[in-house]
């Protein structure tokens, strides 16, 4: 039963479309952040904990593999979609997780239609993708403290200073 949990969070395009007409039509207040999530830490649980807080459902915008490279770099992700999904879905506070390819997630925003839109703290709500539409439709925009010293970047250049493989990128 765990498992089917999980797996049930990890949407396409066609099943979150038909899960939020569910949740709006019982009322449920929707939160929706995206990103990367490439080595899932403390700074990602703090910070999409905080989401979930905001409202009754959380869903999470997920870059795929291909817009992670262009974004990070050719050496980038670590870890593929498949791992980054299923360990966001296995989070309890997380509803549902789904990918996208473009480069930012405006198509999904304007899918979704989030109560609430959020991003961490290291954006400012002017900059965060999509807060025009989701303010015109009468929702808020807020950016989550961030917390410091966790990034997957900070995790990647540990170890790679520990490999002495920091020359190689």
């Amino acid at each position: 039963m765990m498992w089917e949990n999980i797996v049930s969070k990890i949407h396409t395009p066609k099943t979150i479309s038909k899960a939020i007409r569910v949740w709006k039509l019982m009322d449920k207040k929707i939160v929706f952040t995206n990103g990367c999530f490439d080595i899932l830490h403390y700074g990602h649980v703090h910070y999409l904990a905080q989401a979930r807080a905001l409202g009754d459902i959380l869903i999470v915008g997920i870059n795929s593999d291909s817009s992670v490279s262009r974004l990070k770099g050719a050496h980038r992700p670590i870890n593929d979609n498949l791992t980054r999904k299923f360990l966001l879905a296995s989070l309890q506070f997380v509803d549902a997780v789904i990918e996208f390819e473009e480069d930012t997630p405006l198509h999904l925003i304007e899918t979704i239609q989030p109560d609430v839109l959020t991003k961490g703290g290291d954006w400012q709500v002017n900059t965060i993708v999509g807060a025009d539409l989701v303010i015109v439709a009468g929702g808020m925009v807020k950016s989550l403290p961030f917390v410091e010293g966790y990034s997957t970047t900070n995790i990647e250049q540990k170890i790679l200073s520990r490999t002495g493989s920091s020359d190689e990128h």
